[in-house]
């Protein structure tokens, strides 16, 4: 198996007097795409926010190619190769997917290839290109999908963490957004998502965990997790489960 690019090693995250996390311990490894699976209130999201630094652990060890990111900031974790899709895009809707997609860019000292990679995103995502002067508020949850994407590129990451990226799209862009995440994990980028629908993360992960009440109660190969009887009863359907 290849080496972690990304590790969390005994993770206890806290809001307020809330223990979120219980001793979380888990690794991405280079060129996979993994998924953390977990119903509601589970952890998942929070697991998310631990490793962009936008919440810090109080105690546990975030590690990034070996090396503690536990600490920094999140513009600091980026500028490492990290690169986020969060949870209901979180574009800016007033602005155009032109200025949005290049946010993507702002941690970035080489403003150079900036140009040449922005034309490379573009090209990926054909439905952003056709809408550049357009408010990306105004465009439909799929289309936004993209654009948070290529904003994500944008960054050159390494490691994409991806929050929900399915969440509250029509079936059609659910099959297309699945396809770009295989296709940007075949160009060599790390995929890391948290994802509610079981089945569709299954389908295109490498390996996977599953995350209760802070807590890893499952964990292994992602074919191997979708013929467990936990998983299937649980997140897949029961026995009607492909």
């Amino acid at each position: 198996m290849s080496a972690p690019l990304l590790e969390l090693s005994g993770i206890n995250t806290y809001y307020g007097p809330v223990q979120v996390h219980f001793d979380l311990s888990l690794s991405v490894a280079q060129g996979q795409i993994v998924c953390l699976l977990g119903g509601n209130a589970s952890g998942k999201s929070t697991t998310m926010k631990v490793i962009l630094g936008l919440l810090r652990p109080r105690s546990g060890i975030v590690a990034l190619d070996g090396q503690p990111i536990t600490g920094l900031s999140t513009p600091q974790i980026i500028r490492r190769g990290v690169g986020s899709v969060p949870e209901a895009r979180r574009l800016f809707g007033a602005m155009s997917v032109r200025e949005n997609v290049l946010m993507g860019a702002y941690a970035r000292r080489d403003r150079a290839t900036v140009r040449d990679d922005y034309e490379r995103v573009l090209d990926q995502f054909p439905r952003v290109r056709e809408r550049l002067a357009q408010q990306a508020g105004t465009l439909s949850g799929g289309e936004q999908q993209m654009v948070a994407m290529a904003r994500a590129l944008m960054g050159r990451p390494r490691l994409l963490c991806m929050d929900e990226p399915t969440m509250g799209l029509s079936p059609r862009y659910v099959d297309y957004v699945l396809e770009l995440i295989q296709t940007i994990n075949g160009q060599g980028v790390t995929v890391f998502m948290v994802e509610q629908n079981a089945n569709l993360a299954l389908q295109i992960a490498h390996y996977g965990y599953v995350l209760q009440t802070g807590r890893i109660a499952l964990s292994g190969p992602a074919a191997d997790l979708r013929r467990d009887p936990q998983i299937r009863d649980a997140y897949l359907g029961g026995a009607h489960a492909a």
